[in-house]
């Protein structure tokens, strides 16, 4: 019989720890895929944040590193500092990376760290309860915001891809989502692009992916992919913010 799909090795056998719907086990799968297609499963060390991808060291099958909150950017660093001829990747949320981990991601890229990091970005803290995080929509209703963010006192959501891309030390910047099938399909491609690039060494590699968190937006699975598509997307707009091998035609 012939094999028509099988499990990434790259993946344990632990059954996921997400919320039913959640697209964590999704991004998770693209990211094992990719590592497993090059062939470099061997020499990745993930580093996993708090929020709630804490327990990511469970899930993939390499070796992985539990870094304080916000601090996984400056965890790889200095493992990609140490282990040069490793891939080394970040797992982050938007509670983590986009607030408290803000100065760690922006000074990260602004070295140019040969370093992938996956920002898993569903507009809300999931795993303390729901609350606003620096990426809830304007008017978007949260535990912490009941009649919705105002952005008179809590001022606007971060963009975190073109702030990136700002910076010279950037090699590559995308936003992907991961609400439908096409969507998967670009995210997957995103995602291994920068695992290639950092074993091109080319730099510093954000791939944004927006994700819905159902449980703490209150909707079923199906309504949180709507929900994504209509009043996220348009806020953070899908694509390539910046890629240097553009200009090298790779």
């Amino acid at each position: 019989m012939t094999t028509v799909y099988e499990k990434s090795k790259m993946l344990t056998d632990m059954p996921l720890s997400y919320c039913p719907g959640c697209t964590h086990g999704i991004i998770h799968k693209l990211v094992a895929e990719s590592i497993e297609e090059l062939g470099v499963e061997g020499r990745t060390v993930g580093v996993a944040p708090v929020g709630c991808s804490v327990m990511a060291y469970n899930f993939f099958s390499c070796d992985m590193v539990q870094a304080p909150h916000g601090r996984a950017p400056a965890v790889a660093t200095g493992l990609a500092r140490a282990l040069p001829n490793n891939v080394i990747f970040t797992y982050q949320g938007d509670g983590d990376l986009a607030a408290i981990g803000t100065a760690e991601t922006v000074h990260a890229a602004a070295r140019g760290e040969n370093i992938v990091i996956i920002f898993v970005n569903n507009a809300i803290y999931g795993m303390t309860g729901g609350q606003m995080a620096p990426t809830t929509l304007p008017g978007q209703v949260t535990q912490t915001s009941p009649y919705g963010r105002d952005v008179k006192t809590a001022g606007y959501p971060v963009r975190i891809c073109e702030m990136l891309a700002t910076l010279d030390g950037t090699a590559y910047a995308e936003r992907v989502a991961v609400n439908s099938i096409p969507n998967i399909r670009k995210a997957k491609k995103a995602i291994k692009k920068a695992f290639e690039n950092q074993i091109a060494h080319r730099g510093f590699s954000i791939v944004e992916v927006l994700s819905t968190c159902p449980t703490n937006w209150g909707l079923t699975p199906v309504e949180a992919l709507k929900w994504l598509e209509d009043n996220m997307i348009p806020y953070y707009p899908l694509g390539v913010y910046k890629d240097v091998t553009a200009k090298e035609g790779k």
